[in-house]
This record gives structure tokens, sequence and C-alpha cells, in this order.
């Protein structure tokens, strides 16, 4: 459903707030993100996305200096996370969805960030702005496996980007809902391989995360998928 031009979408800002619990440490990390109400699927804060960005928070002395791009970005709390933590970010999502790239450039001027490029990415698509992308160092992606219509679309965006850049990985989030619901087969077909990483690692194994009610009773798994090698095996969903 497009919104006409006439119409002034309604905005909520929601904050964040990410805290280092390790003992004689103080750092902690606030974002403001706007949400809108439109039923998009890109337009307002899921569980994944609170999630993706707790790990990115505990990961920040490993971001800095990095290049992130972030596929389906939305409302681009992970995105806009890594920056603050120091890494070069791009954001992107849908060509076709104007609405959630405006999305994105409204997080960043939310949270200051001046110098974060926004481009279409369709998934499945190799554009002229996928194809002029820097060396990337990490790619992230929220809930990007929602519809399963989509999924070999992300997975051959994720290969072709995993490809060009040798050393990157794609860290994703990935909400459970149906137990037949399953992404291996298209890893093995594109030559990638997945290893799961315990939220416990990373203080996500509970219902409420950065100061939010998310993510709530949802069930959501984290990986980080990579090319695959002779030598790796198989881990994950």
């Amino acid at each position: 459903m497009e919104q006409s031009g006439a119409e002034t979408p309604s905005i909520a800002y929601k904050v964040f707030t990410f805290e280092d619990k390790k003992e004689n440490t103080q750092e902690s990390l606030s974002v403001s993100i706007p949400e809108v109400l439109d039923p998009q699927y890109g337009m307002y804060v899921w569980p994944c996305a609170v999630v993706l960005a707790q790990y990115l928070w505990t990961c920040r002395e490993e971001l800095r200096g990095k290049t992130v791009l972030e596929l389906g970005a939305g409302v681009s709390l992970p995105g806009v996370v890594a920056a603050k933590c120091g890494a070069q970010v791009i954001l992107s999502d849908s060509s076709n969805k104007p609405l959630c790239l405006e999305n994105c450039r409204r997080s960043c001027e939310a949270n200051s960030l001046s110098n974060v490029p926004v481009f279409g990415l369709t998934w499945g698509e190799i554009s002229p702005n996928l194809v002029l992308l820097p060396k990337l160092d990490i790619i992230l992606g929220s809930d990007v496996f929602y519809d399963p219509e989509d999924f070999e679309d992300v997975i051959v965006t994720a290969a072709f980007l995993l490809r060009r850049n040798p050393g990157a990985q794609f860290w994703i989030t990935y909400q459970v809902r149906s137990a037949d619901w399953s992404i291996e087969a298209l890893l093995q077909r594109w030559k990638l391989i997945c290893v799961e990483v315990q939220l416990d690692q990373f203080d996500a194994d509970q219902s409420e995360l950065a100061g939010s009610t998310l993510p709530g009773c949802h069930s959501v798994q984290m990986m980080i998928i990579t090319p695959r090698t002779e030598d790796a095996r198989w881990s994950g969903i």
C-alpha cells in the first residue's frame, strides 16, 4: 500500500539503549529509531533487529573502521548501531520500496549520521548499485528470511557479495516462524555455510533487550554465513 503524497506519515521515535554489563565498565549507546504506521514490513522495528543490534554492540571493537552493508535495512536499527560503533555503514533496501529508503535516511538523521549512504538494492538482481559497492567486511541481514519466496533471492545477493569480498561475512538474525522453512538446501546450492551463534554468548537470551520489550516471546536465531570451503562443515538452519 502506497501513501499518497498529500498525507503526512505518523512517526513515533523509539529509543534503544545498549549497555555493557561487565564489571567496572559504564559504556552505553542510545539510538533513536523512527517507526511509521504503515503496513510495509520495513517501517518499524522487528524482534530480529534488536537481537542483531545487540550482537553488533557486543562486537563494537571489531566493527571500528570496518565497511558494513545492511540489506533490507528498513528502519535500520542494526546499521545505525554499527555506524555509532565506528563502522563505515551503507544502508540498503528494495529499489521498489521508496518509503523504506526514506525511513533509512530518517533513521540516519535522527542519530546525526550525515555520511551514511542509502541505496536501493533489490534482492536477486545484479544492479549497478550492487556491482559498484566498495569492498565490504560485513553484510547485515535482520529478518531478511521473512518470506520463503524471497529466500533464494537473498542467498543469491549474499553469495555474489561474499565472493566479491573475500573474508567478508553475512551476519543474520532469523525468526523461527515454521519448522518447515529452511535455507539449508539453498546455502548448499550456492556453496555457502551457516554457523549458529548462541544468543547467550552476547547476552541476547532474554525477552527484553536495549530497554525495549523486544524480542519478546519470539524465537530468534543468530547466524553467520560464509563461503563454503572444502573442510567446512554444515552447522545451521
